[in-house]
């Protein structure tokens, strides 16, 4: 289900969305899958920044698109399919990571699918992800309370407008900034050991 995305799928849906959705709406599986190659990427990256298990984040993608498909009749705005999309996989997040005990909550360090599917935009210094920097990111994360865990892998990892992300979490766009300016500050903190370490050496 979470194989790569056909360029003439992304771009068939870049072209002509609203098409595409009002086809799904009526059942057309081949329109769904439209929507599926072009946003599963994104939205897996996203629910592992939040849950930070690959295999977990994988479930929770297909739930993701499963909740999508029965919802469609419930988007009225097609030009924010994005957005809609993005607010359900941070509802399954969040409904996941509350209902686990917290020592399942773990970040495997070893998640080598996921990590690829990062580029050299996650940091603010701009250092390429590897193994072990990914894992040390993940574990900050899961530091982070949620809003701000939410709103920085959002706006750090994908890249979101505060006007995107006010629309998927509901937040005023000032409460976005404050959480993303300490987030960024937690982060720093917790991850410059491990960059002070590896600079070192």
């Amino acid at each position: 289900m979470l194989a790569g995305q056909p360029r003439g799928y992304a771009m068939a849906l870049t072209k002509n969305t609203e098409d595409v959705i009002a086809r799904a709406r009526h059942g057309d599986p081949e329109a769904f899958r439209l929507i599926f190659e072009r946003y599963a990427r994104p939205i897996l990256s996203f629910i592992y920044d939040l849950v930070g298990q690959r295999e977990l984040a994988e479930d929770l993608t297909q739930e993701a698109f499963v909740r999508a498909y029965r919802g469609l009749h419930a988007l009225r705005d097609e030009a924010r399919l994005s957005t809609w999309l993005f607010g359900i996989a941070r509802n399954v997040a969040r409904e996941s990571f509350r209902s686990r005990p917290k020592d399942n909550r773990k970040v495997e360090m070893d998640d080598d699918q996921v990590t690829r599917l990062k580029d050299d935009k996650l940091l603010p210094d701009g250092q390429l992800l590897n193994r072990e920097l990914n894992g040390v990111i993940h574990e900050a994360l899961e530091k982070l309370d949620e809003d701000k865990r939410v709103v920085f892998a959002l706006k750090v990892f994908q890249q979101h407008s505060y006007e995107e992300i006010a629309a998927i979490t509901g937040f005023s766009i000032p409460k976005l900034k404050t959480d993303l300016h300490r987030a960024k500050a937690e982060m720093r903190r917790r991850i410059r050991p491990y960059l002070e370490v590896n600079h070192e050496m």
